[in-house]
């Protein structure tokens, strides 16, 4: 038999395995389908296109079905899309927003490099005549004109439109100008894209996200901070659809239906003015860090902090993230003590105290050097930062930070071991434990990529990035006690080793395993 073919029988027969009703590895929680749902467009074929950041994929789906067709991916050179277009070929073009690349397929569907106007590279539409238009938001605020084949360099229209953001999701207006919200401005622009002139379309909105035309030359603008669909008519706002926050972009089809997405819940609805309809649900987005709270089990998300109870599996509480302007930020790790949730964001590179109760944030540190995940150590919190490879500790009350202990490759997760600290180094492949003075030993060597670690009597839990293996090291023996699929890998430079890491945590005889790439809870008796 082919080696190739054995191997592939063999893969998905170990993966079908862990989702088996004997094996102890089952599924609690199910999440969405799409790790958040970015930009969203309508090809030619009727089918709608969803990009997602972090799932690193654009999804061919079906409205009418709710079924995803297709999947293009990292191995088909996809590379965390924020936005996806179509020019009157049929060609379909994305950004990537971590990394700065433009890119697209073909009509033989082979990938073409348009540019890369550097990170931060977010919205992406054709002009009628094919010309490529994009935008930097977030990281950077600039705004392009492409050449689709690479051929020329990219054109400057705009080199600095306003802070943080030049234009969110935009559509090309029947008036032959550009079109796009300011998200910090709470405003909608158009431009000429030969001149850079701006000018006001319209105002008074929350955070708009997203704009596009209906084929009557209708406006229409997504309001991702008060969750709200409007039209503009003669300069008046006119609500269209209530949905809730945590949206990113919206697409009209040749019905002139509207559909929506969210980042924060992977989700995509059609809406109207009496109704809300289902087409992709959503749940758990982009399962990373863990922890305890009472009876729940809580999420980092990313673009959410949710928290699931361990009684049922329901969802106890949803605190969705308006991006870069919500309090509650881009979390990637939660850990919990007293009656409180420390958050860590190496998206937003902050370090915050939660109360759960109400999702305030009592205290923040800002600037970090990438802070991977942290933890409550005596009167301080501990955080386990990539950008330098230290374990750093900051005091809420003095609002200072002073540095524990340094020579790390990858620390990723930090959690409590007695009185001392245990790091989960992933490119050394070791657990290092930390004492109070800063001193360093190395517990146990020999992992393949460790991230989310747990603990229970003398057992010690550890989630392989790579391999997707859960693993309990006892009396100085490793067991696998399960197998879900490898975590996601780094996007570029920017980003830490793990990604977005696969947290565990341990509750009443349970093992809770995040499933970053299932978006996914899934729990492993330890009875």
């Amino acid at each position: 038999m082919n080696k190739l073919l054995l191997k592939t029988i063999f893969l998905v027969f170990l993966f079908s395995c862990t989702k088996d009703e004997n094996s102890p590895l089952q599924e609690f929680v199910t999440g969405a389908k799409i790790a958040g749902v970015n930009g969203i467009h309508f090809g030619p074929d009727g089918m709608l296109y969803a990009a997602s950041v972090i799932g690193s994929d654009i999804s061919v789906i079906n409205t009418e079905t709710g079924e995803i067709i297709k999947r293009y991916g990292i191995e088909d050179g996809v590379i965390g899309p924020d936005d996806v277009a179509f020019n009157s070929k049929g060609e379909f073009y994305w950004t990537s927003i971590l990394t700065g690349e433009v890119a697209g397929f073909n009509v033989e569907g082979n990938k073409i490099i348009s540019g890369n106007p550097g990170i931060g590279v977010n919205p992406i539409t054709f002009s009628d005549d094919d010309r490529l238009f994009v935008a930097q938001c977030f990281y950077d605020n600039g705004v392009f004109e492409l050449d689709p084949s690479g051929t020329t360099e990219p054109r400057i229209i705009l080199e600095e439109l306003g802070e943080f953001c030049g234009l969110n999701g935009m559509d090309w207006g029947p008036d032959g100008r550009l079109y796009g919200p300011r998200w910090f401005n709470n405003e909608i622009v158009s431009l000429n894209v030969d001149t850079g002139e701006l000018r006001k379309e319209a105002s008074g909105l929350n955070v708009p996200a997203a704009v596009k035309f209906n084929s009557e030359g209708v406006l229409h603008v997504l309001d991702t901070g008060a969750g709200k669909v409007y039209k503009v008519v003669d300069n008046i706002n006119i609500e269209v659809a209530t949905i809730s926050n945590g949206l990113d972009n919206l697409a009209i089809n040749a019905d002139d239906e509207i559909f929506v997405s969210s980042y924060s819940e992977g989700s995509i609805l059609k809406v109207g003015e009496d109704s809300i309809e289902e087409i992709l649900p959503g749940g758990i987005s982009h399962a990373g860090g863990l922890s305890v709270y009472k009876n729940d089990i809580v999420v980092a998300d990313v673009q959410s902090v949710k928290a699931y109870s361990t009684i049922n599996g329901l969802e106890s509480w949803n605190y969705k993230n308006t991006f870069r302007v919500s309090p509650i930020g881009a979390n990637t790790a939660v850990s919990t003590f007293e009656d409180y949730v420390i958050l860590t964001s190496w998206v937003d590179n902050t370090l915050k105290i939660m109360k759960p109760e109400s999702g305030e944030i009592l205290g923040s540190f800002e600037g970090l050097n990438v802070p991977v995940s942290a933890t409550k150590f005596n009167d301080s919190v501990a955080v386990a930062l990539d950008g330098d490879g230290t374990i750093t500790l900051f005091n809420f009350e003095t609002n200072e930070s002073t540095l524990l202990a340094s020579g790390f490759k990858a620390p990723t997760h930090i959690i409590n071991y007695e009185d001392r600290l245990l790091v989960s180094d992933r490119e050394l492949g070791e657990l290092i434990l930390v004492d109070q003075e800063g001193n360093k030993s190395t517990l146990i060597r020999g992992l393949n990529s460790p991230e989310g670690l747990a603990l229970r009597g003398n057992s010690i839990y550890v989630f392989e990035g790579d391999t997707g293996e859960i693993k309990e090291v006892i009396n100085g023996t490793i067991n696998t006690l399960g197998i879900l699929k490898p975590g996601s890998r780094a996007q570029s430079e920017f980003q830490p080793p793990s990604m977005i890491f696969n947290g565990l945590a341990v509750h009443n005889n349970f093992l809770y395993v995040a499933g970053e790439v299932e978006k996914s809870l899934f729990r492993i008796s330890l009875k």
